[in-house]
C-alpha cells in the first residue's frame, strides 16, 4: 500500500517577467536587480515625482499665505507671505526638502524596489562612511572659505555684521533645515534621475550627464560659469556617488557648500534676502569651486580606497520555490 495521490501533480505556473538579476550591479543600475524593471516605470515615477511635487508647492504656498495673513505680513510677487529674511529662506528650504519623502515612495512604487536602494548599494545610509565625506569635505571648504575672500566682490550683499544674536538664531534654523534641503536634491537628482537613466544605460558616465544638466537648470540661468560650476559639481557629485556606491558622498559635499554658503549669507544684513544662487557666480568664484570640488573627490576617492565602502549590490539569492505542487483532478 503507497501513500500516492491518485491525481497528476504539476509544478504552478513560472512567475510573469524576468527574474531576479544575480550578478552583483553598481549604483546607478540598482533597477536591474530585482527584476521587476519595466521600461515604463522609471518614466512614471518621474511624471508622479514632478507631479506630486507641485502640488505639495501649492499647498506650501497656501499654507504660506494664510499665515501671512493671519500675521499681517505683506505679500511677496509670487503670493506667499513675507515672513522676512529668514522666514522666507526657511519656506524655501522646507519646499525643496519635501521631495526627499517623495523619492522614497516613488522608489516603493512605482519602481516596486525598497525605498533604501535609492540610498546606497547596501538599502541603508552608510552612517559611519557620511562621516568620513564629511572630514573629507572640510580641507576643500576651508580652500574655498579663503580664497574666496580675496576675490573681487561681485555680490549686491552688504558687508554689514548683523550681530550675534541674529546671526546665532539663523545659524540654528539653518543647522536643521539645509540638511535635509541639500539631502532632497541629492535623492533626486543623484539618487532618482541617476538610477532612471541606469535602468537604460549600462554607462555610467552616460548615465551621470542628464542629472548634471538638469540640476545645473534646475538653478536657473545666471551666468555662463556659474551654470558650468553647477554642471561640474553634479557630475563629479553623480560619479562618486556610483564611485562609492551610495549617495553619502554627494550629501556631504552639497551640505557643507550649502552651509557656508547660506551661513555667510546670514552674517550680514540683507545677505539672506538675495535671491542669487550658485548659477549666479562670477568667473573668478565659479572656478575656485570648481577647482574645490575636483579636490573633494579626489579625497573621496583616496579614503575609498582605503575604507572599501560597498560599491556593488549584494548577490540576488536564488529563486524560491515556486510554492507546493498543485493538484489537479
Amino acid at each position: 500500500m503507497t501513500n500516492a495521490s491518485p491525481y497528476p501533480v504539476y509544478p504552478t505556473a513560472h512567475p510573469v517577467g524576468p527574474a531576479p538579476d544575480p550578478t552583483p550591479q553598481p549604483y546607478h543600475r540598482l533597477d536591474r536587480t530585482t527584476g521587476r524593471h519595466r521600461w515604463w516605470r522609471p518614466v512614471v515615477g518621474t511624471v508622479l515625482l514632478a507631479f506630486a511635487y507641485f502640488v505639495i508647492l501649492l499647498v506650501l504656498l497656501g499654507l504660506s499665505y494664510g499665515l501671512g495673513t493671519a500675521l499681517g505680513a505683506p505679500e511677496l510677487p509670487d503670493g506667499g507671505a513675507d515672513l522676512g529674511p529668514l522666514g522666507n529662506t526657511a519656506t524655501d528650504l522646507v519646499s525643496i526638502a519635501t521631495a526627499l519623502p517623495l523619492v522614497l515612495l516613488a522608489t516603493l512604487w512605482p519602481a516596486r524596489r525598497a525605498a533604501g536602494t535609492v540610498t546606497s548599494v547596501t538599502g541603508r545610509l552608510r552612517i559611519g562612511w557620511l562621516g568620513w565625506c564629511l572630514l573629507a569635505g572640510l580641507p576643500p571648504l576651508l580652500l574655498l572659505t579663503v580664497i574666496s575672500f580675496f576675490l573681487p566682490g561681485g555680490s549686491e550683499e552688504s558687508d554689514t555684521w548683523v550681530g550675534w544674536r541674529s546671526f546665532l538664531v539663523a545659524l540654528a534654523v539653518l543647522a536643521v533645515l539645509v540638511p535635509l534641503q541639500a539631502a532632497a536634491e541629492e535623492y533626486v537628482f543623484r539618487g532618482w534621475l541617476l538610477q532612471a537613466v541606469g535602468a537604460f544605460l549600462r554607462s555610467p558616465w552616460l548615465a551621470v550627464v542628464p542629472q548634471a544638466a538638469l540640476f545645473a537648470a534646475a538653478h536657473g540661468w545666471g551666468t555662463r560659469w556659474g551654470f558650468l560650476g553647477l554642471l561640474v559639481n553634479g557630475f563629479v557629485a553623480g560619479l562618486l556617488t556610483i564611485r562609492t556606491g551610495g549617495l553619502e558622498a554627494a550629501i556631504a559635499l552639497h551640505v557643507l557648500n550649502n552651509l557656508l554658503a547660506f551661513g555667510v549669507s546670514a552674517a550680514v544684513v540683507g545677505g539672506l534676502a538675495s535671491d542669487e544662487t550658485a548659477a549666479d557666480a562670477p568667473w573668478s568664484l565659479a572656478l575656485t569651486a570648481m577647482t574645490t570640488d575636483l579636490l573633494y573627490a579626489a579625497l573621496v576617492l583616496w579614503l575609498a580606497r582605503r575604507r572599501e565602502p560597498q560599491r556593488l549590490s549584494a548577490p540576488s539569492p536564488p529563486p524560491a520555490p515556486y510554492g507546493h505542487p498543485t493538484r489537479t483532478a
